[in-house]
């Protein structure tokens, strides 16, 4: 969350965040409960002086008659004091809970604007080895689209075809937008994990396998709820929630710790199933396996000192894209605009592959910089050099997302014969296949 202070001494900025984000927050609300807690913590701090001050009176009384008035003095005072550090409690508990409807400020050099103002920051092509960094980001209204190629087949068309995707048997199951992936279809998605750690592991990540169910105050840290609660899944009457990614239980196992400063970085990766609920609209935009409410990603999370925080942003975008490069997909890099950022994130870079069959760009992972903002939530800290106690800062990174990385795979790499070549880097991970044929 952002601190009481930054709100207080920054006020305009923490406002236009709030308009440049398109959102609402309980900022006036937040500044009225700050001052009542103020005004209450003086008084409270006022009486235990006076308290404090009347014990040391009531020892040096030598009269009896003064003492005893003495103490009948400090019980009405310790009586109003009883009240009044109630008081004070009750508007500090006022005050945290609004502060946790209060989104993070976006850095300075996040667009303004909305998703069609975020900037394509890098683009490449994993197949022929080209990549470019953009001296001047290109918003993404002006990107132009690849050249159309109607000899494409969409995934959703390929998938049934191959015998690799079952979408009617998976909605027999469980209902839309579920579905079954079967034969090299489900071996394809085990060896991605796979291989997706591995790569991860090389780069000084530990792994994790962590729970899949989490309390709701280790949502709560990573600024899930309250706000988005209508998004996930509850367990009914449990105060467990399926996770909506890996970076939750991640993130959360070191809430309410000291770190020491050598530990740091701290860098671990996770794969995990996730699960969203989220309202899809009818149409185009959810057809195949794009969008759905399970899936399987491999998330990169980092917990590192403050000072090191933006090098780490860019070092995971291309830990991410050191997943994308092999797999021979065209990709581009968006640094995202301020109304399309999270709520915990300061920046998020969001890097998307070419579907050619669908004929439009897939967001395989999203990759983030908090700062201390869920630091604070969850109370993640360290001890520096020197012996100070600081809020840690934390990031993440999908490395990546699985179902669009999926579709891309079989839409990029399709065969006139109606087949699917399989990216080198994952054919060890397969027993050595090489294609995808008709099942």
């Amino acid at each position: 969350m952002l601190s009481i202070q930054t709100i207080r001494e920054r006020t305009d900025e923490v406002r236009q965040s709030l308009a440049d984000r398109h959102t609402d927050a309980p900022l006036e609300a937040i500044l009225a409960a700050d001052e009542q807690r103020r005004s209450v913590l003086a008084d409270v701090e006022r009486m235990r002086h006076e308290r404090n001050d009347a014990g040391k009176r009531i020892g040096a009384a030598k009269d009896a008659a003064e003492r005893q008035a003495l103490i009948d003095a400090q019980r009405a005072v310790a009586t109003d004091l009883d009240r009044y550090e109630e008081i004070l409690r009750n508007a500090e508990r006022e005050l945290e809970s609004l502060l946790l409807y209060m989104p993070n400020l976006p850095h300075p050099d996040v667009p303004v604007g909305g998703e069609e103002d975020s900037v394509v920051v890098i683009e490449g092509d994993g197949a022929t080895g080209f990549e470019r960094r953009l001296d001047t980001p290109v918003p993404i209204k002006d990107w132009p689209t690849p050249a159309i190629d109607d000899a494409m087949h969409p995934h959703w068309h390929l998938g049934p075809e191959l015998g690799v995707i079952d979408f009617e048997r998976g909605t027999k199951i469980s209902g839309a937008p579920f579905y079954i992936l079967k034969g090299d279809g489900a071996r394809l998605q085990r060896a991605l994990i796979s291989w997706m750690l591995d790569v991860h592991l090389a780069q000084g990540y530990s792994e994790i396998y962590p729970p899949a169910l989490v309390r709701e105050e280790t949502l709560v840290g990573t600024g899930q709820l309250p706000k988005f609660a209508n998004t996930m899944f509850h367990a009914e009457d449990t105060d467990l929630w399926l996770i909506p990614t890996a970076e939750v239980p991640v993130t959360n196992m070191y809430r309410e710790e000291i770190l020491d400063a050598a530990m740091l970085p701290l860098k671990h990766a996770a794969y995990t199933p996730c699960f969203r609920h989220e309202q899809f609209s009818a149409g185009r935009d959810v057809r195949g396996i794009k969008r759905g409410f399970q899936f399987d990603k491999v998330e990169m999370v980092q917990f590192v000192p403050e000072e090191d925080s933006w090098a780490a942003l860019e070092q995971i975008v291309q830990d991410a894209l050191d997943i994308i490069r092999p797999l021979g997909l065209k990709y581009r890099v968006l640094r995202l605009a301020t109304a399309d950022l999270t709520f915990s994130s300061a920046m998020t870079y969001d890097i998307e592959v070419w579907a050619p069959g669908a004929n439009e760009w897939l967001e395989v992972s999203s990759v983030s910089n908090f700062l201390d903002f869920q630091s604070r939530r969850a109370n993640l800290r360290y001890r520096d050099a020197e012996g100070r106690v600081r809020h840690l800062h934390t990031l993440n990174g999908s490395g990546v997302a699985l179902p669009r990385t999926f579709a891309a795979i079989l839409e990029t790499h399709q065969q006139p014969d109606g087949t699917v070549t399989l990216p080198e880097a994952i054919r060890p991970y397969l027993g050595g296949l090489s294609r995808i044929a008709k099942q």
